[in-house]
């Protein structure tokens, strides 16, 4: 069965949305938006925070805990969890999992000990990833800015080793700019790994849904943009996928 997953980036209590990482336009409010996914099809969410501030880690934890009061389906936080402190707490606040990116790249063992103490359908591991020249694909932290030296691919099979339950997988190159999945990716990654994998980055309409479902196995499809600006609706694209033979719950 596979899912579909709105995406909320979430600064300072407020929904935001840009292209390549960059240039953030103001969405709404996340509980609102995050109860009407919920009644409206959603599988699941996932919410990232990008704020850089001490402050808007406590602002989040507020978002979070609100969430978890409105919403009926799982939800994943991401963004800036650090330590196993970080992840306590957003757990804590009611998220069903928690996706580590730049830390696990900084310290794989932080996978290894958080899957332990919270076990790994708890643990998403983010993986940001951008092709080089060479074909390859680097992963990158810090917001899809900095290079980490790593290979995508290899890192993917050691994060699954490591303990992580599930890999959030998003497209640097594709993010925001709605003209599809990296298909060539999301293939590379889900034959590579064992887990579960959800596509992300560049979705432009219901059918790049379809596409990335049909053309990869991966688990479920991530989107942002078109769901926030009511380009197309989740139903709408539940319906899309049903009626191409993909197979997705009911919304």
């Amino acid at each position: 069965m596979k899912k579909i997953i709105p995406c909320l980036d979430v600064k300072d209590g407020q929904v935001v949305k840009g292209i390549n990482f960059e240039g953030l336009r103001l969405m709404g409010d996340p509980v609102e938006m995050a109860s009407n996914y919920s009644k409206n099809g959603a599988d699941e969410l996932v919410l990232l925070d990008i704020s850089a501030t001490t402050e808007g880690r406590d602002t989040m934890v507020d978002v979070v805990k609100r969430v978890a009061e409105n919403i009926s389906i799982p939800f994943a936080v991401g963004g800036g969890i650090k330590t196993l402190d970080d992840i306590s707490r957003v757990l804590g606040a009611g998220a069903d999992k928690v996706g580590i990116n730049s830390a696990a790249v900084d310290r794989p063992e932080l996978i290894k000990e958080a899957a332990e103490k919270f076990g790994s359908e708890k643990i998403v591991a983010a993986v940001d990833a951008k092709q080089f020249p060479d074909g390859s694909w680097h992963v990158m932290t810090h917001g899809g800015m900095k290079d980490a030296g790593l290979d995508a691919v290899q890192w993917s099979k050691m994060i699954e080793e490591l303990g992580a339950g599930e890999i959030l997988l998003t497209s640097v190159d594709r993010d925001g700019m709605k003209d599809g999945y990296d298909l060539e990716l999301t293939k590379a990654i889900v034959d590579a790994v064992d887990i579960p994998v959800t596509a992300s980055g560049g979705c432009g309409n219901a059918g790049h849904i379809v596409e990335v479902f049909e053309k990869t196995d991966c688990a479920s499809a991530l989107a942002a943009s078109i769901f926030h600006e009511n380009t197309v609706s989740i139903s709408e694209v539940k319906k899309l996928c049903s009626e191409q033979g993909v197979n997705v719950s009911d919304s």
